[in-house]
């Protein structure tokens, strides 16, 4: 391989794309940080990006973008996907649509049918039929292939997903396919392959990953273009929700890798910070306007092949997240019964809450912080955004006196409610799992996560708590410390003990080599990449396995074989005498990560006095503000205080104490 060209150098910049904030952080060439925040534009994500770069003055040409995008997610939330072909093997149009057959509400005795994944027209069958060896059964025509061209045609699709049986094992007639419709149609149809995106068994899995990347196709290729339009001096990297970056060309062909883009880069960014304090085991929580992302960190960011977004399970590497509907901007209501809730609906970014004068009507949960004095209305908000706190009490009072209360019960209970829904997420993540909470720390992050922190590790019985330095943009952060990567995988399915070493190995390196180009393509030195193998193993008749690192000795099936008992004792309690069967190769590979300079204040020494003081309405004291960006390392704030930054504020409540590090993080401690 010729080496990738040498590139001048260039600043950073971190770009975030959420639901109601667009995020920037800017790192120049002298390693100086700068923040900002614009409201999003979701209708065209890329103006917000643009007016955000022409607010901060970086000059066009000089910087690399690092961008984490919610335009994958959002389309597939609100259903929005182009108009696609499935094609299948003869027989098994249906396979989408029949699915699993797994109740979303087990009790619910007559549920409404969902509405058909795609519509019958869509759904077309082709010869090409291969048995569970990967050998051919039934051959793929020229008839075959121009009968299908026909039915294209007529229909018209904006995308096509090919989905044949067996195809992880040969790929030849999807390829053959694909071949056909871009010879055919050029690139006026966006075409995605099962063999590419995900070659592992599960025909349904398989399909609704096949289909969500044709699906989403013309919709992110589309946003990707515009940017590439709108920055053409730029080059740009997308965060990928396996918490690694690819090129821009790459995460065109490949949306389905973008749905948890922004709240993978959050986790980077949670992990690098807490690194610094000295914390490995975290519990984060990422709470932004419209939604909350947890996690659970024990050293390294998990990854899980089992995950979900909407009713569709994904089956790609993400990261091991649970997002729930809550947020700064979720509107609070009464429901039929008469009692009150809160989300999952969003006022998002417009109106967004009634507060931010911008014509929103309804209650949230940044109204009800407002109302009790969380904010202070003199210190602006993002973007020089000024709150008002007569509309956010306008905006409650409906509420109030629907529920016979005073506005400061009302705002209290919305609090009460939100915090209760984001608690159980922790809970989902964390005790679910048989995890124990207080072993770990809470790291808060997103533009409204410092309002509810202490809050939320009183109610999970933890009593260490962090928030990072640049808390409110975290995610664009993370994004400037992710390394370039690729997560590939193949299914083998055969008995343990009948892999050899040599088989694994030329297994293995089939998937490093294609692993290897396309990370060159994307301008990275082959000898920088590091890789891990990994296979996933369970017992001869389970549904779930196991991922284990795959040893590079000599003997790798049998300490596989010795490390299966005990992982499987480990989790599930038992082990059985029955054989282990090896289902999927994996591999990671990694590129360096780019080294972030990040400021070192231990030199200052003078404590910060207060800016203000003002009153909470459920606390009978005046309470101290600060400005973090003046706070000195190791100084110790005891609460109740506030703490005001640009893009977040922090409530430290009675009972805790924080301490400012010498890297800006607030460690917080129960008294």
């Amino acid at each position: 391989m010729p080496m990738p060209t040498a590139q001048p150098a260039r600043s950073l910049l971190g770009v975030d794309t959420g639901g109601t904030f667009t995020d920037f952080l800017h790192l120049d060439l002298t390693g100086k940080i700068r923040t900002h925040k614009v409201l999003s534009t979701p209708k065209s994500p890329e103006q917000a990006i643009v007016q955000g770069i022409a607010e901060m003055a970086i000059e066009p040409g000089s910087f690399n973008m690092i961008h984490g995008s919610t335009v994958a997610t959002n389309a597939v939330l609100e259903g929005h996907f182009s108009r696609t072909a499935y094609i299948t093997n003869h027989g098994l149009a249906d396979t989408l649509i029949i699915g699993r057959q797994q109740r979303l509400q087990l009790y619910h005795l007559q549920p409404d049918p969902p509405d058909p994944l795609i519509e019958e027209a869509l759904r077309l069958e082709i010869g090409g039929r291969l048995d569970a060896s990967g050998q051919c059964i039934t051959p793929l025509t020229e008839d075959d292939l121009q009968t299908l061209l026909k039915q294209l045609t007529i229909i018209q699709p904006d995308a096509v997903a090919i989905n044949l049986l067996f195809s992880f094992l040969n790929d030849h007639h999807e390829q053959t396919i694909r071949k056909g419709i871009e010879q055919h149609f050029g690139d006026r149809i966006f075409v995605s392959s099962s063999a590419d995106i995900l070659p592992e068994y599960r025909e349904y899995e398989r399909g609704i990953v096949t289909w969500l990347n044709a699906a989403l196709g013309p919709l992110v290729h589309q946003y990707l273009n515009h940017l590439r339009q709108q920055l053409p001096s730029t080059r740009i990297s997308i965060m990928q929700s396996s918490g690694k970056l690819a090129s821009l060309t790459l995460a065109a062909q490949r949306p389905v890798n973008l749905l948890l883009s922004g709240p993978a880069g959050g986790l980077n960014g949670a992990r690098h910070m807490a690194g610094l304090a000295g914390f490995s085991r975290l519990l984060t929580f990422d709470m932004g306007g419209t939604s909350t992302d947890v996690s659970l960190i024990d050293g390294d960011i998990r990854l899980t092949s089992e995950g979900s977004i909407d009713r569709f399970p994904i089956s790609i590497p993400m990261v091991d997240m649970h997002t729930i509907g809550a947020g700064g901007g979720s509107i609070a209501y009464i429901d039929s019964g008469g009692m009150l809730q809160v989300g999952p609906q969003s006022a998002g970014a417009s109106p967004g809450p009634a507060c931010y004068g911008l014509g929103g009507q309804s209650p949230t949960v940044t109204d009800a912080n407002l109302v009790l004095g969380h904010f202070h209305p003199d210190f602006p908000l993002a973007n020089g955004l000024r709150i008002r706190t007569d509309l956010a009490e306008r905006a409650i009072h409906p509420l109030a006196q629907k529920l016979g209360l005073s506005l400061v019960d009302t705002a209290e209970g919305i609090l009460q409610i939100a915090n209760e829904h984001m608690a159980q997420a922790l809970r989902t993540i964390s005790v679910e799992r048989g995890v124990d909470p207080r072993k770990y720390t809470l790291v808060s992050f997103g533009g409204a996560g410092g309002l509810h922190v202490c809050d939320l590790a009183d109610a999970m019985g933890m009593s260490k708590a962090l928030v990072p330095a640049y808390s409110g943009i975290l995610s664009a952060l993370g994004m400037l410390v992710t390394p370039p990567g690729q997560e590939l995988s193949r299914t083998v399915m055969k008995p343990l003990k009948d892999c050899s070493t040599a088989m694994l190995h030329e297994q293995f390196d089939l998937l490093l080599e294609a692993g290897r180009e396309r990370l060159f393509q994307d301008g990275l030195d082959p000898d920088s990449i590091s890789e891990m193998r990994s296979v996933d193993l369970r017992y001869q008749g389970q549904h779930f396995t196991l991922n284990l690192i795959c040893p590079p000795s000599a003997d790798a099936p049998k300490r596989l074989q010795e490390s299966f008992h005990h992982e499987h004792l480990a989790y599930f309690g038992h082990r059985l005498n029955r054989e282990i069967e090896l289902v999927n190769l994996r591999v990671s590979l990694l590129g360096k990560q780019a080294d972030i300079p990040l400021q070192d204040r231990a030199a200052k020494a003078t404590l910060a006095e207060p800016v203000t003081m003002t009153k909470w309405l459920n606390s009978q004291e005046q309470i101290p503000v600060y400005l973090r960006e003046s706070l000195a390392p190791e100084q110790h704030l005891a609460g109740p205080a506030m703490v005001m930054e640009k893009t977040a504020t922090t409530l430290v409540r009675a009972g805790w104490m924080a301490r400012s590090d010498r890297f800006g993080n607030l460690v917080l401690q129960r008294a």
